[in-house]
């Protein structure tokens, strides 16, 4: 009898890997095929490694294709029976069929491809800045690397004008802006890197960029003759947005639930921003750093003092191994191009021994809001950008031994993580040597909240771009530069803006659930450490995996409905 049932155990087990390795076949598939189509974003947390040297098209056929590719991951994953496979599995099977639905978001829902002019820009001016924004030397496989993406331009600028049949007016303003001084600074860019190119391809740096100005600026010309006759609208409406929520979110909320929570924060923060204020009276303004210099030092110290802090307090594990997070100077080869992306380098999963680098500008009362803040005090910043979040958490997921949750990644996660671990590392104390500091902490979370407000009315239809800037610029306070290109990426990239509060509500939400359950046993450090080396994962499909729950079943709202 004992034989009978090890056999049974076995077939069972031989099954369940072999169902197991073909979703390990489609993931490594998809995530294959993904690296090369995945559209460049000038978001940072989207960045992913790619394949050198290859030429990238949005022409007819080139959409045909990924489409017909889609079909066919989407054909192999649904075959998949994935309802006895253990948990953790069975959240793997969750993300891909999220990671699915995001290029079906991309490709038919959202469509900038097809509505948004600065999607290009993102396709050729972002691709070029992801290649600069590593610290030098510039090897020859980088060289490379960059010369193909700035001989690939003025192609993928042909394909942008077959395919932008019914562009939206607002986002051909966005883009005709943007591109402005396209020529000047692509010939600052020329003069700060082409030293630096490996095997004499300086040399070659300056004709390429001459051909990819051109067409940037031919680029914007046929837009500005086209823009009379360009439709207004800009939102892509409550079904549309509704899709991104469900199916490839994951949220647990409908937007006017999440616009709703929201509101209450907002009010949070603003009255207790009010009452830190009061509270600080008596104590000094910061003071601006002198140079930048100065700044470099203070960041170089902070970080040491957050992972100290982190350690005796026993919040979070920090791997001995882990790099630091630095900021450097920003050069002017950077600095002309900050338009077209984040100006940090989180590394990657090739590069994991390498320090994270943001770079930075002078000291200046001119600043935008968040270099402004640095300026001040690194720390509000830093503790969401570096340690502990964004670069650890992203590190930290690259190592993960699942492979699936190494690839993926969700905005609402990553974004809801580093805004969670802003006010996580104020309650636990280590503004308290700083009184302003926690004014920033309660500023930033005013943002955060505002940001929902925008996010959703943009996409319902109910704030044109302009209203959204103003209302940001009004309301958080903050510069009307920041404020219009906040507005900008929101409309142009529904449900990015939510993502920070949306997954700061469900995190902290997840931890009171966990601290009830486990009562005076519950390991904060535990928790965190599960929280951030699964950092990419949705926190719904996060919060079900620790306690146990079913995985396969929808997520749902509040009330027992769907989104």
């Amino acid at each position: 009898m004992t034989r009978i049932v090890f056999l049974l155990a076995a077939v069972f087990l031989s099954q369940n890997a072999r169902a197991q390795d073909s979703l390990d076949k489609l993931a490594v598939d998809f995530w294959s095929w993904r690296a090369q189509y995945q559209p460049f974003n000038n978001d940072d947390i989207p960045r992913i490694e790619r394949p050198a040297g290859m030429k990238r098209s949005w022409s007819g056929a080139a959409l045909g294709k990924q489409r017909a590719d889609l079909a066919g991951f989407e054909s192999r994953w649904k075959k998949l029976d994935a309802t006895k496979w253990p948990r953790a599995q069975q959240v793997d099977y969750r993300l891909m069929g999220s990671a699915l639905a995001r290029v079906h978001w991309e490709l038919d829902i959202n469509r900038r491809w097809q509505r948004d002019p600065t999607f290009y820009i993102d396709q050729t001016l972002t691709a070029v800045t992801e290649m600069l924004l590593p610290p030098p030397p510039f090897d020859e496989a980088r060289s490379r690397e960059l010369m193909a993406r700035l001989e690939n331009i003025p192609d993928i600028l042909e394909d942008a004008k077959a395919n932008l049949q019914q562009p939206a007016a607002p986002f051909a303003r966005l883009a005709i802006d943007l591109l402005a001084n396209i020529r000047q600074s692509l010939e600052l860019v020329t003069k700060g890197v082409s030293p630096m190119l490996a095997d004499g391809r300086g040399r070659e740096l300056g004709p390429a960029m001459q051909a990819a100005g051109s067409a940037l600026e031919s680029y914007r010309t046929w837009l500005q003759q086209r823009l009379p006759k360009m439709q207004a609208q800009t939102a892509i409406g409550r079904e549309n947005y509704a899709y991104f929520f469900n199916n490839v979110a994951l949220y647990p909320f409908t937007p006017e639930q999440l616009l709703e929570l929201s509101r209450q924060e907002w009010a949070r923060s603003v009255a207790f921003e009010h009452m830190e204020k009061l509270r600080d009276r008596e104590f000094p303004p910061l003071r601006m750093f002198g140079n930048l210099n100065e700044q470099i030092k203070a960041t170089m110290e902070m970080e040491a003092q957050v992972r100290r802090f982190l350690k005796e307090r026993d919040i979070l594990t920090i791997p001995a191994d882990f790099p630091h997070y630095t900021i450097r100077p920003l050069p002017e080869y950077l600095s002309v191009l900050g338009d077209f992306g984040e100006q940090d380098d989180f590394t990657g999963p090739s590069r994991l021994t390498e320090n994270c680098v943001r770079w930075a500008p002078d000291p200046s009362d001119s600043l935008g809001y968040f270099a402004k803040s640095n300026a001040h005090d690194p720390r509000p910043d830093l503790v969401h950008e570096g340690v502990p979040g964004h670069y650890l958490q992203l590190w930290l997921g690259w190592r993960n031994p699942d492979a699936i949750r190494q690839r993926y990644y969700d905005s609402g996660a990553n974004e809801g993580l580093g805004f969670y671990a802003e006010e996580m590392m104020l309650r636990a104390g280590l503004f308290d040597d700083s009184p302003h500091s926690r004014e920033i902490i309660y500023n930033y979370m005013r943002l955060r909240a505002l940001r929902v407000e925008v996010d959703v009315k943009l996409a319902l239809g109910e704030f044109t771009l302009e209203q959204a800037a103003n209302y940001l610029s009004r309301m958080v306070p903050m510069d009307e530069r920041t404020a219009h290109a906040e507005a900008s990426m929101f409309a142009t990239q529904p449900g990015q803006a939510i993502s920070y509060q949306a997954g700061k509500l469900q995190i902290t939400k997840f931890l009171a659930e966990a601290r009830l359950r486990a009562g005076d046993k519950f390991d904060l450090r535990a928790f965190h450490d599960f929280v951030w080396q699964n950092g990419n994962v949705p926190i719904a499909l996060q919060q079900r995996e620790w306690f146990g729950e079913e995985i396969l079943s929808p997520i749902k709202a509040p009330g027992g409905g769907d989104n």
